[in-house]
This record gives structure tokens, C-alpha cells and sequence, in this order.
């Protein structure tokens, strides 16, 4: 019965030291928010310099590089989920995690694609007002992100869920201009074809910040369940 009390190490402890375990998950959600900011940012500067081919061809191409970055390190993640036994946080939480967050730099791709494939002539103070909220949601949610690694602080915990809250709140933000943005769409914009281009792109820009207060959601789940 004291067989173990020698120091000799079992099997079992043999081949817990060989687990693959942790990973460097934490580094690369930080990395993917940043990147998900950085594409936020482009479309907010391809908005402002609408009436400017030149510029605005060039913050095209920053969303899509920003899209192929944060691609990049969905792939990582789906690598290193693979070849790690011990995750610091659930494997479906990691693997949910990273596509919803990857989904928010596919949205301001496909905002800024958009854009260029219907031929979008003239920027509203709607899609301004859109492209800004986007920006902020992205900056809290890699707010949030970066707290994640430290969530069995209780001060930290709080912090990010607070930053969810702000996320959650801007969402509603959005909705609430997307509506107004809707209404006098419908009502004052006389060609068709330009209601269905706005239309497209407002709702393209409401989503981001739904796809945003997914993954707070999710980050709030895992505080739940880790704290």
C-alpha cells in the first residue's frame, strides 16, 4: 500500500508529463483580435476615403490582408487543437471561440467586397455611423479577449465581463441606427437600386456587431464555467 511513497514515478505521472498541454491558445486569440481591429479600422478608413479610388482600393486591400491574417491564426488554432491533449479551457469552447471571432473578420470582408461589387457611389452618415460602431465593438472585443488568459482573477473576471456588457450595449447601438437607417432609406431614397445596395450594407455592418456580441457571450460563458 506505500509502494508510491519511494519517489519512484508511476506510469500514470510518466505519461502525464508527456501530454501535449496548454499551447499557446491565449496568444493567438489575443493575436486574432488584433486583427480583427486592424480590418475594423480599414473599412472605417475605406469609408472616409470613399471618394478616393486610389485610397480606397488600398484600405480594401488592408481589410482583406487583416481577413487573411486572422485566417491564418484560425488555422493555427485548429492545428494546435488537434496535437494538444490538456487545453487551458474547454475544446469546444477554444474551437467555438476562434470561428465566431474569425466570422467578424469575414463580415468586414465581405462589408468592404461588397461595397465594390454593387458599385456603391456615395457613403451615408448611416454607414459612417456603422462603420464606427464596428470599430468600437472590435476594440472591446479584443478587450476582452486579452483578459481571458487571467480569468481565475476574480478582479479580472469582472473586468471582462463588464467589457462584454459594453459590446452587448453596443450592438444595440447599431440595431438602433440600422433601423433609423432602414426607415428613412425606404422613405426618402428614390432608385431602387441604391435601396438595395445601402440595404446590403447596412445589415452587413449591424452584423459584425452581432457577430461581436457572440463571441462576448461565449467569452462570458467561459468566465462562468472557469471562475
Amino acid at each position: 500500500m506505500r509502494c508510491h511513497e519511494s519517489g519512484t514515478p508511476t506510469a500514470a505521472m510518466i505519461f502525464g508529463k508527456l501530454l501535449p498541454r496548454e499551447g499557446n491558445f491565449f496568444e493567438l486569440f489575443d493575436q486574432h483580435a488584433q486583427h480583427i481591429v486592424a480590418s475594423a479600422h480599414a473599412f472605417a478608413a475605406l469609408v472616409q476615403h470613399y471618394n478616393d479610388p486610389a485610397l480606397r482600393e488600398k484600405y480594401h486591400r488592408d481589410v482583406d490582408a487583416a481577413e487573411g491574417m486572422a485566417d491564418t491564426i484560425l488555422r493555427e488554432v485548429n492545428r494546435l487543437l488537434h496535437k494538444t491533449f490538456i487545453t487551458p479551457i474547454d475544446r469546444e469552447q477554444i474551437h467555438t471561440l476562434i470561428n465566431t471571432m474569425d466570422d467578424v473578420a469575414d463580415l468586414m470582408q465581405d462589408a468592404a467586397e461588397t461595397m465594390a461589387l454593387y458599385d456603391v457611389r456615395r457613403v451615408t452618415d448611416e454607414v459612417v455611423r456603422l462603420a464606427d460602431l464596428c470599430v468600437k465593438s472590435t476594440e472591446r472585443l479584443k478587450s476582452a479577449v486579452a483578459l481571458l488568459k487571467e480569468i481565475g482573477d476574480a478582479d479580472t473576471a469582472a473586468a471582462a465581463l463588464k467589457t462584454c456588457e459594453e459590446i452587448d450595449q453596443l450592438e444595440s447601438d447599431a440595431d438602433r441606427v440600422m433601423r433609423a437607417a432602414m426607415s428613412k432609406l425606404f422613405r426618402e431614397e428614390p432608385d431602387v437600386r441604391e435601396v438595395i445596395k445601402l440595404k446590403a450594407i447596412y445589415e452587413l455592418l449591424e452584423t459584425v456587431t452581432d457577430k461581436c456580441d457572440d463571441v462576448a457571450k461565449l467569452i462570458e460563458g467561459v468566465i462562468l464555467e472557469n471562475s
